[in-house]
């Protein structure tokens, strides 16, 4: 091979959906000269499913892929249709915020982002062949070409081998039509690599002139409300509105009497599916006592009459299908404009990366996004940010950067899956953040920002008004040490909120300690905050309110770094390792844990296990001078 048949770049990135994106934009922003490839230019950023940005769990990943210096949060802003604080009657450790995005504009507008980007070459082309040459990695392309750089990033999808299902009906594409890759599996696999087969659905699509309204409960958007980005200067604007609907008996009976034609059911999917987002056949053969199951019908865009219908994704045949929407309140003459279907797909087992998610047998090699067993948008786009900025730093010969759980979803995320693997399509959920009321949507930026700027990714002007919250925050904290005297309007306040009166004067920050009262009621009272935007008086309020419990967990996080900071050397020998069940062994030999508290978290690694590991890891590294 003749170097002029190759071109060179820094870093490539194999698939252009939301992991690749953001990888993309990552590793360009650091002054990498990247290649992006995708099958299709216009699948890139796709919302091939639900056309929404966040939800539970999500929307906390949205934010903390802002505060890191991602793309996702600001292009959610700009194409938001309808936006909503999940939650809101919660506790402000589970509320998340959730937009439905114009489809179409979503992918436009990543589209015009990757092309702006000075240090980016967006292309299409299929990847059929990766071949290692030293230090380099070298990908062909089904028209020949090659391309050759120091990091590669995998964020490919759904799109290896997979097959859309409906019915008896497979076909050998990937989501919504559009082409997959057919051979690129084959070559992970000549590298050693494992895949694993999972699978996932989409509703059917209706036409909007055909649904009864009339028999709906409207849903809207919140006003007023927090935007995605830290960088958007105002809340994007409800422009639609979405509809609640139900199934009925009739639904749930037409479902069992076709059992046998559910390629999910029947056996004909042999892909694991997503526990948390079943078919609707698996919901009802799993809940047959539940009478009826939500569905919503959310618009796809302000260009179509397309309205998606959450809550019904199935692989049954078309006339089954549609026997089944109609049998839906309000959707009885309901119009198919695109079938549902399930999809099948090759993707790689998780535990082969490293928590950096570099596969751990081959440097350079990164791996983000549904490729390592995940599912949803926010996943896939928050684990891209995190391959592009190490493989930017594997470029550079850093150390990458790992985010602790108690940093950020994301870094529950990737722990998870690289740690403790997954049998089935991953989703991240609040319950799975076990500091969760640390890591809110509304302090991604006050935990992450810093990191974001050490890596890079933070601009002067995102840094600035950074710190501009901060001192905006510092302000409003001072003002809240004031005292107060016990006078008319101090009595008023209390009597109005049903609290006892305090004898002696007090700080207006104490007064925030009394179950009804916070921060706008004493806004109210005194005159406090004059302008001041409502995103930092709650941000105020929760820290004070929640006070105890935020102490209690950060203690909590302390304890837990103890063991996070005790690493493992690379070298660290789990087979010669005496005093460790047979078990341990085989599990901690195949994770090769980074730390303590990586290996406290591996299934079948008990804690007299970690007892005996932390005097051999000592022990080894006396030996060895490390």
């Amino acid at each position: 091979m003749k170097n002029r048949d190759v071109e060179s770049f820094d870093s490539i990135v194999i698939g252009a959906g939301h992991a690749g994106c953001e990888a993309a934009l990552a590793l360009s922003r650091t002054n990498n000269k990247t290649l992006l490839l995708t099958i299709s230019l216009d699948a890139i950023a796709f919302l091939a499913c639900n056309p929404s940005i966040g939800g539970t769990a999500k929307g906390q990943l949205v934010g903390e892929i802002d505060a890191l210096g991602g793309q996702m949060g600001i292009n959610a802003d700009k194409t938001a249709i309808q936006i909503r604080m999940l939650n809101s009657g919660k506790g402000p450790a589970v509320q998340s915020l959730r937009a439905q995005a114009d489809k179409n504009a979503y992918h436009v507008e990543m589209k015009k982002t990757l092309e702006e980007e000075k240090n980016l070459f967006v292309r299409q082309g299929e990847v059929v062949d990766i071949e290692l040459d030293g230090d380099f990695k070298i990908v062909t392309t089904q028209l020949g070409q090659k391309f050759k750089a120091k990091s590669l990033v995998f964020a490919t999808g759904v799109y290896l081998k997979s097959e859309i299902i409906i019915g008896q009906c497979r076909e050998a594409v990937g989501p919504n039509g559009f082409k997959r890759s057919g051979t690129l599996s084959d070559s992970l696999s000549k590298l050693g690599i494992k895949l694993l087969r999972f699978k996932t659905g989409t509703p059917v699509r209706l036409h909007g002139r055909s649904v009864d309204y009339s028999k709906m409960e409207i849903q809207y958007g919140d006003d007023k409300i927090m935007p995605f980005s830290f960088m958007s200067e105002q809340s994007p604007k409800n422009k639609t509105v979405c509809y609640l609907t139900y199934t009925t008996p009739q639904t749930h009976q037409i479902i069992m009497d076709n059992l046998d034609k559910a390629p999910a059911i029947s056996g004909e999917i042999k892909g694991i599916g997503p526990r948390y987002c079943p078919s609707i056949e698996t919901k009802v053969v799993r809940f047959a006592d539940k009478e009826r199951h939500q569905l919503f019908l959310e618009p796809e865009a302000l260009d179509t009459q397309e309205l998606y219908l959450q809550g019904f994704s199935t692989s049954m045949p078309a006339d089954i299908q549609q026997e089944m929407v109609h049998s839906v309140i309000g959707l009885e003459n309901a119009e198919i404009m695109r079938d549902a279907y399930a999809i099948e797909y090759d993707c790689i087992e998780p535990t082969q990366l490293k928590p950096t998610l570099e596969l751990k047998s081959i440097q350079g090699l990164f791996f983000a996004g549904q490729i390592n067993g995940t599912s949803g948008y926010e996943e896939a786009a928050a684990q891209g940010l995190i391959a592009g900025i190490n493989a930017n730093l594997y470029n550079h010969n850093k150390d990458q950067l790992v985010l602790k759980r108690s940093d950020a979803y994301i870094g529950v995320l990737i722990d998870d899956i690289v740690t403790k693997g997954t049998n089935e399509p991953y989703r991240m959920m609040t319950s799975r953040a076990e500091y969760r009321l640390l890591l809110r949507q509304d302090n991604a930026d006050v935990r992450l920002t810093e990191i974001g700027r050490k890596v890079g990714l933070v601009s002067d002007d995102r840094y600035k008004k950074f710190l501009a919250k901060q001192e905006m925050m510092s302000q409003i904290e001072e003002k809240l040490q004031r005292k107060v005297k016990v006078d008319e309007v101090f009595i008023k306040l209390f009597e109005e909120n049903g609290e006892s009166i305090p004898k002696e004067s007090m700080k207006l920050r104490e007064m925030m300690r009394r179950n009804n009262i916070d921060i706008f009621k004493l806004d109210n009272a005194y005159n406090l905050f004059d302008e001041t935007e409502k995103p930092f008086l709650d941000f105020v309020n929760v820290n004070i309110k929640y006070e105890g419990y935020l102490k209690q967990q950060q203690e909590d996080v302390d304890k837990m770094l103890a063991n996070e900071n005790i690493f493992i050397p690379e070298t660290f020998n789990y087979k010669g390792a005496k005093g460790l069940r047979t078990e341990a062994i085989e599990k901690l030999d195949a994770i090769r844990p980074l730390n303590l508290g990586q290996a406290s978290r591996i299934s079948g690694v008990s804690p007299a296990d970690i007892a005996v590991l932390s005097v051999l890891v000592k022990k080894f590294k006396d030996e060895n001078g490390r």
